[in-house]
Order: structure tokens, then C-alpha cells, then sequence
């Protein structure tokens, strides 16, 4: 589907399965609620998928891999070679990512949307890397929109497959830069507040980093009210990929695990092309970024671990995983108080 199509499609999830949902944890014989975001993350998901029949057997990791023309600036520790390497390293089961995915049953899926070089990812490439966006938009709007109906399109043929759930991940030097540059604009707030030390940054680089991202919003313009713009301006092509993973699993009934910082700059842009969008994201840590917070209390989210986790990848999306599998075995094969012959708990008041 195009990018309108998409958000045209996207409807609230099913209240009916939710509360059906709920009604199987109320009967299960333990205390109400005692699971806490376990039992929340199932109802959200049941209202997802349209059922309280709660399948998440097959699941994948979406890893958005792009280079970003800021680099230029100064704003990260490692050159921007780091990304094909890192990035062809998920196909062979020797990145962080891509060993935990294989620990938790995950698929994984590398996509090279944007790497400034050739590689034996998968091809999806808008571009050979985005512009310079202290200088002019890191690409054009239409641009934009081809790396978000990128995003879209690997949804819909993973739902053909079968998958039930999707994680988030990203690989892209410079893109915790472009990350605070889209979240500065989208939540009207100072670069201060959201920028971080990316991977390691010195507090000269920290202060190299925060003026690219002033002189590139001032550069630019971008519009906080039109998601695509703010892609298009400060953006990168791996944040867009993402954006359109969120928009296509909020259109397919697929819930879309956030990640980190960067993961959840992407879930931002999606709400603001779609508000509804965030009815369909569970999110999975708190990052150490200081811009992740913010963003999960702009979108109503709250992550489940705390780990000062800050690597990206989506690591902490999979870290979720089993958490989730854990919930869905007592959601499915614990006895009901009726099974036991045990009066259930009441709500008090």
C-alpha cells in the first residue's frame, strides 16, 4: 500500500477482544492483575490483532540500516565505513542483535535502505545516505515517503509469512544525532534536552553534536506538525524505514515492539503522521538516552525494563520477547478458578 493508503486503514484497535482479553486474566486462578505489563502488553495485543486468541510463535527483527550525511560534522566517535560492517554482521550471527534474536527464536531481518556503500544486504536502498542536513534536507520529501512505503512493504510480506510480532532495530552512524534532531523538533523542545552521548561521545563531541543539530533545524524549517517533513529535513533513511514498519503494522493488525532511542524517534514520526499509530506499538526498555523518556511519555508508553541499555540493533525489543512468550503460557495453560472450584478474586474498592 502507498503511504496514504496506509494511513487511511489504520482504525482503533478492537475493544471487544480486549476486554474478552481481560475477562481470560480475570479467571485465571491467581490474583487480579498480579502480573502487571504482562497482562497489559497480551490485552493491548489482543486489541491489535483483532482476537484474545494470543499467537506470537513467529517472530522477526527488523533492522533499518542507513549512513547519514551529518557525519560530516564531526558527531560521532566512528567512521561511517562502521555501518556496512556492523550491518553485513547481522547476516552472519556475529552482531549483538542478531545473537540474541537467535537465543529468543526471532528471525531477523537486515535491510540496507541507505548505506553510503554497496553490501550483500538485502537491497531496499533509497539512496547511497542522506545529505548533510546542517547544509540542506537530509532528503527530499519524496524520498521520505519511497523509505516509509519501504518500511510499509516489509510489514505486509512479513504478515504474508506468517509473522506475528516484530521487533524494531537500527544500524547507522550519526543516527542518535538525526534521532534528537527529529525529537527536538517533534516534541518542541531545546536539542539540550534530548541529545545525548550517542556511542561514547566526549563532552566536546556532545557539544559538537548539539550545534549540528541547531544549525540544521534552523538550516531546514522543519514543520513539527508534518511528520514527513520533519523526516525528510533531520531525518535519516533507517528513522523512516522505521516509521513505515510502525504505519504497516498499525494497517496489518501487527503489534511493533519499540526498541531504544532511535527506535522510538521513529515511533514519534509515526504518530505524527498517524496519532493512531501508537495504539500499536509496545514498547519494550527505558533507553539511557535522555530523548527516550520524553518520547514515551509524549506517546503514553511505558517501557517494561530498565537496564540502562543503550546499544540499539533492537536489542531491548528482543530482550522483550520472552517476557511476552511467558505471559502468553500462563494466558493459555493456567486453570481457571471454575477449573478448581476456588471462588475468583473481586476488584475492591
Amino acid at each position: 500500500m502507498t503511504l496514504q493508503e496506509t494511513v487511511q486503514s489504520i482504525k482503533k484497535p478492537d475493544e471487544k477482544a480486549m476486554e474478552q482479553c481481560k475477562k481470560r486474566w480475570n479467571s485465571i486462578a491467581k490474583p487480579l492483575n498480579s502480573l502487571g505489563k504482562m497482562e497489559d502488553f497480551l490485552v493491548k495485543i489482543a486489541g491489535m490483532t483483532g482476537s484474545s486468541q494470543i499467537d506470537l510463535g513467529k517472530k522477526g527483527l527488523v533492522i533499518m540500516c542507513a549512513d547519514n550525511g551529518v557525519v560530516e560534522e564531526g558527531v560521532t566517535q566512528t567512521g561511517q565505513e562502521v555501518t556496512a560492517i556492523v550491518a553485513e554482521n547481522f547476516l552472519k550471527n556475529q552482531a549483538t542483535a542478531s545473537i540474541m534474536s537467535r537465543k529468543v527464536g526471532a528471525d531477523v531481518f537486515p535491510v540496507d535502505i541507505g548505506i553510503a556503500s554497496d553490501t550483500v544486504l538485502p537491497n531496499r536502498k533509497v539512496a547511497y545516505g542522506t545529505k548533510n542536513m546542517t547544509k540542506e534536507p537530509a532528503m527530499t520529501r519524496e524520498e521520505a515517503v519511497k523509505a516509509l512505503e519501504t518500511g510499509i512493504a516489509i510489514v505486509e510480506e512479513l504478515k504474508e509469512k506468517d509473522y506475528r510480532i516484530l521487533a524494531t532495530g537500527e544500524m547507522g552512524i550519526g543516527n542518535t544525532t538525526t534521532s534528537s534532531a527529529v525529537t527536538a523538533v517533534l516534541l518542541g523542545l531545546e536539542p539540550e534536552q534530548v541529545t545525548g552521548r550517542g556511542a561514547g561521545l566526549s563532552s566536546q563531541g556532545l557539544e559538537r553534536k548539539i550545534n549540528a543539530i541547531k544549525r540544521a533545524i534552523a538550516c531546514n524549517r522543519p514543520d513539527p506538525a508534518d511528520g514527513v517533513d520533519v523526516l525528510a529535513k533531520v531525518g535519516g533513511f533507517d528513522l523512516a524505514g522505521l516509521a513505515g514498519v510502525f504505519l504497516g503494522g498499525a494497517a496489518n493488525g501487527i503489534p511493533i515492539v519499540i526498541d531504544g532511542f532511535i527506535s522510538a524517534a521513529a515511533a514519534l514520526a509515526a504518530a505524527a503522521i498517524c496519532p493512531e499509530a501508537k495504539s500499536y506499538m509496545i514498547p519494550s526498555h527505558i533507553s539511557k538516552e535522555p530523548g527516550a523518556r520524553l518520547i514515551m511519555e509524549a506517546l503514553g508508553l511505558e517501557g517494561a525494563l530498565d537496564m540502562d541499555m543503550c546499544l540499539g540493533e533492537g536489542t531491548g525489543a528482543v530482550t522483550l520477547f520472552p517476557i511476552l512468550d511467558l505471559a502468553c503460557c500462563v494466558y493459555d495453560s493456567m486453570s481457571t478458578f471454575q477449573d478448581i472450584h476456588v471462588e475468583e478474586y473481586k476488584p475492591l474498592v
